[in-house]
């Protein structure tokens, strides 16, 4: 009967052992740090997150995941409760993404901040402060996998279209054009030896051609600058151009006065010269019809109505 008290005393000791040693274990383990409650509303999938997933402030540890519910207000919406360190920068431009650990598919929560609202985000267990979650890289590509999809199923159509049974045909037939091209215009290079060997020559005389030309343009240079000197010294105040002014200036005043003094004298002898000329017209009219005028003087000319003798025509 003793030996059964001993042992019943025994396995009661060892029991409260193990529970002391778990109520140690979990005192040790228990997290005692005050964290700062905030809530997620997505209606995007989240697969892999559980509670008391990591929270992540850009790698670093920033809390856990408290509660994973669904929405009772909203369906279709999923509520992901997460305690957050307090000396985590949250501020009102904050967003979280998930993340999944290797290939294990764990998730965990990836906090982020673009900087355009650097204000401090507020929160507490009576007003809880909401943050945004924006898709995932898993979920950029699971939302464009379809469409990756149909575009592939269309490139592979547009394939399949140009290697049928005509273009591969086609493109069989251009291969062997371009062989055969190829083989016509393989000789050329030959062809063309002789005109390459002279190349060195040709360059040589082009180089001689080109100092020539530099040397033509040197002395055009020089003739250049000697004409403008010509020309500066031509149009100088005591230059040709100055002096053939005042000589043209010269010849205008003879002008001027052969117009004005010896023009009108010439005029007058001119009118006396036809005058003279017209006297002696006449004279030798008259010599001509009465050539005996000379020797007996001209005769005397009738007279006229009203003079003594006249005598009227038909009397």
């Amino acid at each position: 009967m003793e030996n059964k008290a001993h042992a019943l005393i025994a396995g009661l000791f060892t029991v409260a052992l193990l529970i002391a040693a778990l109520l140690g274990v979990m005192w040790f383990n228990s997290d005692r740090v005050e964290r700062i409650p905030y809530e997620i509303a997505t209606k995007l999938s989240v697969p892999g997150l559980n509670p008391q997933a990591d929270v992540r402030y850009r790698g670093l540890d920033a809390g856990k995941v408290d509660t994973i519910s669904f929405d009772p207000k909203s369906p279709g919406q999923i509520l992901i409760r997460i305690k957050i360190n307090p000396d985590t920068p949250m501020t009102q431009s904050t967003f979280a993404t998930l993340g999944y650990q290797g290939v294990t598919g764990i998730a965990y929560i990836q906090l982020d901040d673009d900087g355009s609202k650097p204000l401090r985000l507020a929160s507490s267990k009576q007003h809880l402060a909401r943050v945004e979650l924006r898709p995932s890289l898993f979920d950029n590509l699971q939302s464009k996998g379809a469409v990756m999809l149909a575009r592939a199923s269309e490139m592979v159509e547009k394939l399949n279209g140009l290697l049928d049974p005509e273009n591969q045909k086609t493109m069989i037939k251009a291969f062997s054009d371009v062989s055969k091209t190829v083989d016509e215009y393989r000789p050329i290079p030959q062809q063309l030896q002789p005109t390459l060997r002279q190349l060195p020559v040709l360059t040589s005389e082009l180089n001689q051609a080109l100092t020539s030309v530099t040397t033509l343009s040197n002395n055009m240079t020089v003739l250049s600058k000697n004409l403008n000197t010509l020309t500066a010294g031509l149009q100088g105040p005591d230059g040709a151009v100055a002096n053939l002014a005042g000589a043209v200036q010269n010849i205008g005043s003879v002008a001027n006065g052969v117009e004005y003094d010896t023009l009108p004298r010439f005029n007058t002898l001119a009118t006396e010269t036809r005058s003279s000329m017209r006297t002696l017209n006449q004279t030798l009219d008259q010599f001509n019809q009465q050539p005996q005028s000379i020797l007996f003087g001209s005769k005397a000319l009738p007279p006229g109505p009203g003079e003594a003798g006249f005598v009227a025509p038909g009397k």
